[in-house]
């Protein structure tokens, strides 16, 4: 095959050819769900109600674009597993040693950090549902050993159907809260305009709308994810790419939702929430002084199955991501040198293997600690900093392996994809640079 691009190094040999290409339909969703499901957690959610409750409809194109974006971004992770027979690591491991180096130190300080946070996020809704049962501490210790047991014991299919019944679940209860609160429809459309307010933080705050919507690193998971499906080679890739706009179709539901919800019982009374899932129960306490307790019941089913859906999918995603780390034997591989690329047997044997289940073991033990005994400061610091790098290293990673030797010719990144993914990779990198200038530094040493 020709090398248009002049990039001739650490060539990625293509996939055998493949014939019978699948057709996209209802039943195939599935992988797309799952990596929308987990990248949608209290955060996300939060953020989205603070943006509605802060400047009402305004911001409602920025939560569309976000969900493009992330649309763009996974379907390029999914179009690079499908069109190269290779993982997303194999990939990175051709870009230079680096990338290893960067990916190995974040995915250890990141799981430690995200592993407390997870808990202690799905434990505030059932330590509201059931108040008095035991501390909060506690709640979270026994959501962090209910993933653990269900991601160790199951396989793939169990997971993503206990996903989809779970996104049903938040689909309902988002949905119910828009329509309970009574949408303005005309205000919604006008907010479809790409309008920045002009009050101090507005344009920040507009970036971290599009850039929050639904996913971190648990976007890099999705290859895996198609992969353990059953779904490799090019024949795919018309059912990789339906799969992922209607989970992203879904997001934008779950998004658009909370905005309505925001705009219309925030704005108005000027109710500022806190941050993260605390000021989603700030939000459970108020939706139960207006539409009374089985309203704000509800809205905390629909809480537990965000935030659980985050638990596990990263429990499975990431633990899948660092198993396929191990594996490769970087920084010795350097993509492609272990055969001839990602069969569906692959990643089945991968859940079952040993790294697979010390990364699982790392996400809920060790950060067990920090339930207790609160986040140690450096350590918060270097997971801000490093997660604020991991999503413009995806995007801009992409970019490089999607428009060079590696991936066939057809299956190269065009016009739009390469806008999309550059938009991204400039978009993380502006948030990047603020949450550094935003750590206490002069504290850190």
């Amino acid at each position: 095959m020709a090398d248009t691009t002049g990039d001739t190094t650490d060539r990625l040999d293509p996939p055998e050819p493949d014939s019978g290409r699948r057709k996209p339909g209802w039943r195939s969703v599935g992988p797309g769900i799952v990596v929308a499901a987990t990248g949608v957690g209290a955060g996300d959610l939060v953020a989205t109600l603070i943006a509605g409750g802060g400047f009402g409809y305004t911001l409602l194109w920025a939560a569309v674009l976000g969900c493009l974006v992330k649309i763009s971004l996974a379907e390029a992770v999914g179009r690079w597993h499908l069109a190269t027979g290779r993982t997303l690591f194999e990939g990175w491991a051709t870009l230079g040693a680096w990338t290893g180096w960067f990916f190995g130190i974040y995915v250890v300080i990141w799981g430690f950090v995200y592993g407390a946070a997870a808990m202690s996020a799905t434990a505030l809704p059932l330590h509201a549902l059931f108040p008095g049962v035991m501390g909060l501490e506690w709640w979270g210790v026994c959501t962090g050993l209910v993933g653990l047991i269900f991601v160790w014991f199951n396989r793939y299919a169990v997971f993503e159907k206990v996903m989809t019944v779970l996104v049903g679940v938040m689909f309902v209860v988002t949905v119910s809260l828009a329509l309970r609160v009574t949408p303005n429809v005309g205000a919604a459309v006008a907010g479809l305009l790409p309008v920045v307010p002009d009050e101090e933080g507005a344009v920040f705050n507009t970036l971290g709308l599009i850039g929050g919507v639904g996913g971190t690193i648990t976007l890099a998971a999705y290859g895996y994810w198609i992969n353990a499906k059953g779904w490799s080679g090019p024949r795919w890739m018309a059912v990789m790419r339906w799969d992922n706009r209607i989970a992203y179709l879904t997001t934008g539901v779950f998004v658009v939702s909370m905005l309505v919800v925001g705009a219309e019982l925030l704005h108005s009374a000027r109710i500022a929430l806190s941050g993260g899932g605390q000021g989603l129960l700030q939000l459970g306490s108020l939706l139960e002084e207006r539409y009374g307790s089985v309203t704000a019941t509800l809205f905390l089913v629909g809480f537990l199955a965000a935030t659980f859906t985050s638990l596990i999918g990263v429990w499975h995603g990431v633990s899948l991501l660092f198993a396929d780390f191990v594996e490769r034997g970087w920084p010795r591989s350097r993509g492609g040198s272990r055969g001839r690329g990602e069969g569906p047997a692959a990643p089945r044997a991968r859940e079952r293997s040993r790294p697979f289940r010390v990364y699982l073991l790392w996400l809920t033990f060790p950060p067990m600690l920090l339930l207790f005994r609160g986040e140690p400061f450096r350590l918060v610091v270097l997971y801000g900093v490093l997660g604020a790098a991991f999503m413009p290293f995806l995007a801009l990673t992409l970019v490089r392996l999607l428009n060079s030797s590696r991936t066939p010719r057809e299956w190269r990144s065009g016009v739009v994809s390469n806008a999309m993914l550059g938009l991204a990779g400039v978009l993380f990198l502006a948030l990047g640079a603020r949450e550094v200038l935003d750590q206490p530094w002069s504290d850190f040493f």
